[in-house]
Protein backbone atom coordinates (compact mmCIF):
# COMPACT_ATOMS: atom_id res chain seq x y z
CA UNK A 1 0.00 0.00 0.00
CA UNK A 2 1.12 3.55 -0.63
CA UNK A 3 -0.13 6.66 0.22
CA UNK A 4 0.42 10.16 -1.35
CA UNK A 5 -0.27 13.27 0.53
CA UNK A 6 -0.26 16.72 -1.31
CA UNK A 7 -1.91 19.77 -1.58
CA UNK A 8 -0.09 21.62 1.43
CA UNK A 9 1.37 24.92 0.84
CA UNK A 10 2.00 29.06 2.11
CA UNK A 11 -1.22 31.15 3.55
CA UNK A 12 -2.09 33.36 5.22
CA UNK A 13 -3.54 32.95 8.81
CA UNK A 14 -7.40 32.66 7.72
CA UNK A 15 -6.75 30.96 4.80
CA UNK A 16 -7.93 27.71 3.60
CA UNK A 17 -5.81 25.11 2.21
CA UNK A 18 -7.21 21.44 1.20
CA UNK A 19 -5.07 18.32 1.61
CA UNK A 20 -5.45 15.15 -0.05
CA UNK A 21 -4.27 11.62 -0.03
CA UNK A 22 -4.32 9.11 -2.47
CA UNK A 23 -4.00 5.66 -1.63
CA UNK A 24 -3.03 2.77 -3.92
CA UNK A 25 -2.27 -1.25 -4.07
CA UNK A 26 -4.63 -1.81 -1.23
CA UNK A 27 -8.51 -1.97 -1.19
CA UNK A 28 -10.83 1.07 0.34
CA UNK A 29 -12.39 -2.25 1.95
CA UNK A 30 -12.03 -1.45 5.87
CA UNK A 31 -9.08 0.84 5.42
CA UNK A 32 -10.55 3.56 7.68
CA UNK A 33 -7.79 6.77 7.34
CA UNK A 34 -6.41 9.25 9.65
CA UNK A 35 -4.50 12.86 9.27
CA UNK A 36 -2.03 13.59 11.48
CA UNK A 37 0.81 16.66 12.07
CA UNK A 38 4.34 17.14 13.28
CA UNK A 39 5.30 20.57 14.41
CA UNK A 40 9.36 21.07 14.47
CA UNK A 41 10.09 20.07 17.94
CA UNK A 42 6.94 18.20 18.60
CA UNK A 43 5.67 14.88 18.71
CA UNK A 44 3.28 14.05 15.79
CA UNK A 45 -0.28 14.28 16.77
CA UNK A 46 -3.81 13.42 15.67
CA UNK A 47 -5.72 15.90 13.65
CA UNK A 48 -8.54 14.25 12.09
CA UNK A 49 -9.95 10.51 11.35
CA UNK A 50 -12.31 9.20 8.92
CA UNK A 51 -13.95 5.53 8.89
CA UNK A 52 -14.14 3.69 5.43
CA UNK A 53 -17.21 3.90 5.15
CA UNK A 54 -17.29 7.57 5.57
CA UNK A 55 -19.75 7.22 8.31
CA UNK A 56 -17.81 8.14 11.22
CA UNK A 57 -14.90 11.48 11.42
CA UNK A 58 -12.94 11.92 14.37
CA UNK A 59 -11.52 14.95 14.99
CA UNK A 60 -9.00 16.71 17.48
CA UNK A 61 -10.62 19.52 19.45
CA UNK A 62 -7.65 21.89 18.33
CA UNK A 63 -9.68 21.52 14.90
CA UNK A 64 -13.34 21.14 15.58
CA UNK A 65 -15.13 23.30 13.44
CA UNK A 66 -11.97 24.48 11.04
CA UNK A 67 -11.25 20.91 9.22
CA UNK A 68 -13.59 18.54 7.65
CA UNK A 69 -12.41 15.11 6.85
CA UNK A 70 -13.92 13.10 3.74
CA UNK A 71 -13.39 10.08 1.39
CA UNK A 72 -13.99 9.39 -2.06
CA UNK A 73 -13.81 5.68 -2.48
CA UNK A 74 -14.16 5.33 -5.54
CA UNK A 75 -11.05 7.54 -6.20
CA UNK A 76 -9.30 5.71 -3.44
CA UNK A 77 -8.40 9.07 -1.68
CA UNK A 78 -9.17 11.33 1.44
CA UNK A 79 -9.66 15.11 2.27
CA UNK A 80 -8.84 17.04 4.53
CA UNK A 81 -10.15 20.77 4.13
CA UNK A 82 -8.74 23.14 6.89
CA UNK A 83 -10.45 26.24 6.93
CA UNK A 84 -9.51 29.58 8.86
CA UNK A 85 -5.86 28.63 9.22
CA UNK A 86 -3.88 30.07 12.48
CA UNK A 87 0.09 30.00 12.78
CA UNK A 88 -0.34 27.01 15.02
CA UNK A 89 -1.49 24.65 12.51
CA UNK A 90 1.92 24.95 10.77
CA UNK A 91 3.52 21.63 10.86
CA UNK A 92 4.05 18.69 8.08
CA UNK A 93 0.83 17.14 7.42
CA UNK A 94 0.72 13.17 7.29
CA UNK A 95 -2.08 10.80 5.92
CA UNK A 96 -2.12 7.51 7.45
CA UNK A 97 -3.99 3.93 7.03
CA UNK A 98 -5.67 1.91 8.89
CA UNK A 99 -6.76 -1.64 7.86
CA UNK A 100 -8.96 -3.54 10.51
CA UNK A 101 -12.78 -4.45 11.92
CA UNK A 102 -12.97 -1.61 14.11
CA UNK A 103 -12.16 1.98 13.99
CA UNK A 104 -13.00 4.26 16.77
CA UNK A 105 -12.04 5.07 20.77
CA UNK A 106 -9.33 6.77 22.03
CA UNK A 107 -6.52 4.64 19.58
CA UNK A 108 -7.03 6.22 16.41
CA UNK A 109 -5.24 9.02 17.73
CA UNK A 110 -2.44 6.84 18.40
CA UNK A 111 0.31 6.74 15.66
CA UNK A 112 0.88 2.95 16.28
CA UNK A 113 -2.71 2.36 15.34
CA UNK A 114 -1.81 2.87 11.47
CA UNK A 115 -0.05 0.14 8.99
CA UNK A 116 1.14 2.68 6.28
CA UNK A 117 2.09 6.41 6.11
CA UNK A 118 2.39 8.56 3.25
CA UNK A 119 5.21 11.10 2.94
CA UNK A 120 3.88 13.95 4.15
CA UNK A 121 3.04 17.94 2.78
CA UNK A 122 4.34 21.08 4.61
CA UNK A 123 1.57 23.33 5.69
CA UNK A 124 2.98 26.71 6.72
CA UNK A 125 0.03 29.44 8.48
CA UNK A 126 1.86 33.37 8.49
CA UNK A 127 0.29 35.30 10.47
Amino acid sequence: VQLQASGGGLVQAGGSLRLSCVFSGGSASSAAMGWFRQAPGKEREFVAGVSWTGSRKYYADSVKGRFTVSRDNAENTVYLQMNNLEPEDTAIYYCALYHGLYYGGDTIRETKTYNYWGQGTQVTVSS
